[in-house]
């Protein structure tokens, strides 16, 4: 039983954190695309712009 324990401990912890990890990382990873597509059609506009 100690062992099973001891299992649980030593492959849920790096389980749960980068579960953790990897849902705090597509927030950023969608904020990032967001701000490329916003950047990129500011771009354009300039680009496009009479001169």
């Amino acid at each position: 039983m100690e062992e099973l324990l001891g299992q649980v401990s030593n492959i849920g912890f790096p389980i749960a954190l980068s579960i953790y990890l990897l849902v705090r990382l597509e927030g950023k990873l969608e904020r990032l695309s967001e701000s490329i597509i916003e950047l990129s059609k500011t771009i354009n506009s300039m680009n496009n712009s009479p001169k």
